[in-house]
């Protein structure tokens, strides 16, 4: 009998907490993006996902979906691109920016912030809950450009070794999602981290200086 899978996390799958591992198939035996279907978002499932290159990235009426692309775009240190227009708006202190503060509020904003590619967002509730989660434990962390205190832009992602990968950015003005991107670039580059994880190609992530790469090389790189 074919397995029936429910939409998002599945209430049957065990729970696995931030000491837990579990074995997905292999990316590289996958003949598409889509690694595997189903489970749920317990630290234990998030943090074995990055470890071994996928992470979930579903609709809220599919089940979850985990998924390692082909190619994988990447941003290194020597890549990191900061257009003068940029460097201009850092200089005058257009933004204050912040790290790890309002992450809820961060990732909230990434879920309902329009998008003209997208109908709707894959930033679910159960998204919010399990980053969140994340979050507290240490691994999840964000970064807010703020004007007069208001959050105007920001991004998040997860931190595990020398990896960041990032998950989403959001901005309600020109230029705040690129500040908090490039802020938070500088200083995970700073503190060693080795590259970041920017999942698939985008015209943005280009612009500031991510290349694609194969899946191969991607977990190459990972497992080194």
């Amino acid at each position: 009998m074919p397995k029936i899978y429910h939409s998002g996390p599945d209430p049957d799958f065990p729970y696995l907490d931030e000491t837990q591992r579990y074995h997905f198939p292999s990316p590289q035996k996958a003949s598409g993006d889509i690694v595997a279907v189903g489970g749920n978002l317990s630290p234990g499932m998030l943090l074995s996902a990055y470890e071994q290159g996928i992470f979930p990235w579903y609709n809220e009426d599919d089940p979850i979906l985990w998924q390692s692309p082909d190619p994988r775009f990447v941003l290194f240190p020597e890549q990191l691109h900061i257009s003068t227009s940029m460097k201009k708006v850092f200089k005058k202190k257009v933004f204050d920016i912040a790290f790890d503060r309002d992450f809820i509020t961060v990732i909230t904003n990434c879920a309902q912030i329009l998008r003209h590619d997208q109908e709707g967002t894959w930033i679910t509730k159960d998204m919010i809950a399990a980053y969140c989660e994340l979050f507290r434990l240490g691994y999840a962390h964000c970064t807010g450009s703020y004007r007069d205190g208001v959050l105007v832009g920001g991004c998040y992602g997860v931190r595990i070794g020398s990896v960041f990968y990032g998950e989403s950015m959001f901005a309600k003005e020109s230029n705040a999602s690129k500040a908090a991107f490039l802020a938070f670039a500088q200083k995970l580059f700073s503190e060693g981290i080795r590259f970041i994880d920017c999942q698939v190609p985008t015209v943005h992530l280009e612009s500031l200086g991510a290349t694609a790469i194969s899946r191969k090389e991607f977990l190459r790189l990972l497992h080194a």
